[in-house]
């Protein structure tokens, strides 16, 4: 099904690349995207959805020194945050945290300064109140003990993937924290944090992203360059249990929803984001479904949304209301939509 968009929308100042959820707010519906903007000085915002659901309203406006690359929400405090920056020469990574009052200066908590090379991502434990994150370049994976309390966030361990292997991102499984999904050029490797070692592998050419179902253990998706988007379940994961077409250009990533776990949004350089019904369940369990689920499952893609004008990076699903959806294109163009009327009957 191909559609425009009938969602919500809002326009940044400046190019940008990454938006996410404020998982911790769970009293609104709130995400933080941040800008991309060589010359001029760059911007947070934090964005609530209005309690009617018609309008998505600029909550606070921080400014933030350098182009960012990546923008993660503490999962337990909604006042902080990370984010990966460039100045147009190095990269850097840094906690922030939100001010209690209508300042617009961000008060940096920690900065991550462990690393070299370019870096990827910053990753948040995604159970409960944790202190453990993770900082990822090409060559190594840093795990951090944060103390926000004391503005400090020290080194707890640090491992090299080695030369052979460049990483550009990854995911921390929520269904064990000792593991970490990270993704290169040739594989997707997963890493024990107890001994910060590689510890398997899936031999994949150029995996742009994954990403964990949350409702499903051992469920991976993983959106590749040119060839789509492919569901592994990690017992045995020679060959995908599915695939899908994924986007007529790169596919740049993947969303599992919160709480659905046949729904996944991919977004790429195609100027779109699709909505996918994908069941990795067995046999049995198919065959128990309805049979509109069943046509779906034949069908898997259930809506395209292609009011976009440029490339679509920035993708996060709502954790409060999980039938909700944020995509932010290159241009700086933020569309809230809502997939209610996709959504698998219980």
């Amino acid at each position: 099904m191909q559609g425009g968009s009938s969602g919500i929308g809002y326009g940044l100042k400046y190019q940008a690349r990454c938006i996410s959820d404020v998982r911790a707010d769970t009293d609104h519906t709130s995400f933080l995207t941040g800008t991309l903007s060589l010359k001029e000085e760059n911007e947070v915002h934090l964005l609530r959805l209005s309690s009617g659901g018609s309008e998505l309203v600029c909550e606070g406006l921080f400014s933030h020194p350098n182009e960012i690359w990546d923008l993660a929400s503490c999962p337990f405090d909604q006042r902080i945050f990370s984010t990966v920056f460039s100045t147009g020469e190095s990269f850097g990574a840094a906690i922030w945290q939100i001010p209690e009052s209508n300042s617009s200066t961000l008060d940096c908590v920690a900065s991550l300064d462990a690393h070299v090379g370019k870096i990827n991502c910053v990753l948040w434990c995604p159970s409960g109140k944790s202190d453990k994150l993770i900082s990822m370049d090409e060559q190594n994976l840093v795990l951090w003990s944060l103390d926000s309390s004391k503005k400090s966030a020290e080194v707890v361990s640090k491992e090299s993937a080695g030369m052979r292997h460049s990483l550009s991102g990854g995911a921390w499984n929520p269904h064990d924290v000792s593991s970490v999904a990270a993704t290169s050029e040739s594989s997707i490797q997963f890493w024990d944090l107890r001994t910060m070692k590689n510890v398997n592998s899936i031999e994949r050419a150029h995996v742009r992203n994954v990403d964990y179902n949350t409702k499903r253990e051992h469920i991976l998706v993983s959106a590749d360059d040119e060839s789509g988007i492919h569901i592994w379940d990690l017992r045995k994961a020679k060959v995908p249990v599915q695939e899908l077409p994924g986007h007529t250009h790169w596919t740049w990533a993947v969303r599992c929803n919160p709480e659905y776990e046949e729904l996944i949004l991919s977004v790429g350089t195609d100027s779109a984001v699709n909505l996918w019904f994908a069941s990795a369940s067995s046999e049995k369990q198919a065959s128990e479904r309805s049979a509109e689920a069943s046509r779906q499952r034949v069908n898997p893609l259930l809506n395209s949304y292609t009011d976009y004008e440029d490339s679509v990076y920035g993708l996060a699903w709502s954790s409060r209301e999980p039938w909700i959806f944020a995509s932010l294109s290159y241009d700086g163009r933020v569309v809230i939509e809502s997939v209610k009327p996709f959504l698998p009957r219980r």
